[in-house]
């Protein structure tokens, strides 16, 4: 499906923006002190700076956001949606459970939980929305790096 051929699909895309807004701020007041808790993490040498954070997930929530929509723009609602929204239900739990309340090997569970989901989300909207695929892979890969970041600090700390 073209989507500049299809405008009625455009209305659909501030809805996943939205999606993706609401589990970044709740991520952010999770994670108010973040920056200072980090730093005082014993952290591997292959850590990323703090100042890392914030543009790599930004510009990530941007292009599941657009995954998402794209699935939906192809499909409408289909069971590859119900996965991707458990995705973003798990990836808004993460920061709570390793920031907020210092619960390193259960927010690791997690994550592999969330990785899990990312990669079930991309073989799902593969068929759908080949775009919409290849937009999530970024964001495994940088789970799959986060995730051994966070198995790391769990183990030091």
């Amino acid at each position: 499906m073209d989507i500049a051929e299809h405008p009625k699909r455009w209305p659909g895309l501030p809805v996943f923006v939205l999606a993706l807004a609401l589990v970044a701020v709740v991520g952010a007041m999770a994670a108010v002190d973040a920056g200072g808790e980090y730093l005082a993490l014993e952290r591997p040498a292959w850590a990323p700076p703090q100042w890392l954070f914030g543009p790599a997930w930004t510009v990530l929530y941007v292009m599941i956001a657009l995954s998402g929509w794209l699935a939906w723009s192809a499909r409408g609602l289909t069971p590859a949606l119900g996965v991707y929204a458990l995705q973003l239900v798990l990836n808004a739990a993460w920061t709570p459970l390793f920031f907020g309340a210092h619960q390193y090997g259960v927010a690791f569970a997690e994550i592999v939980l969330l990785w899990g989901t990312i990669v079930a989300t991309i073989v799902l909207f593969r068929p759908i929305s080949r775009p919409a695929a290849w937009l999530l892979v970024p964001y495994a890969l940088w789970v799959t790096y986060a995730g051994t970041l966070n198995l790391a600090v769990w183990l030091m700390n």
